[in-house]
């Protein structure tokens, strides 16, 4: 198992989420990814991504001034 980390800090919707699924395409099942932004929208955005994509959400909270998320990566 791998464990990358996207930072998309800065960025605006729907840019985090592009990001992540461009990251996301290139990993294995079981693999997990760590997202960091700054976007407070992000918060619904990466929810309904998981719901729709099919990847977990494991975890979601700030890092700081940060939002932080880990995906794991559903084959």
């Amino acid at each position: 198992m791998t464990t990358k980390t996207l930072d998309a800090k800065g960025l605006n919707c729907p840019l985090p989420i592009l990001k992540t699924k461009q990251t996301l395409s290139g990993m294995a099942g079981g693999d997990t990814l760590e997202v960091l932004c700054t976007d407070p929208g992000s918060v619904e955005d990466f929810q309904a991504f998981c719901r729709a994509t099919g990847n977990e959400l494991l975890e979601q909270g700030r890092a700081g001034e940060a939002y932080r998320y880990v995906i794991e990566r559903r084959a």
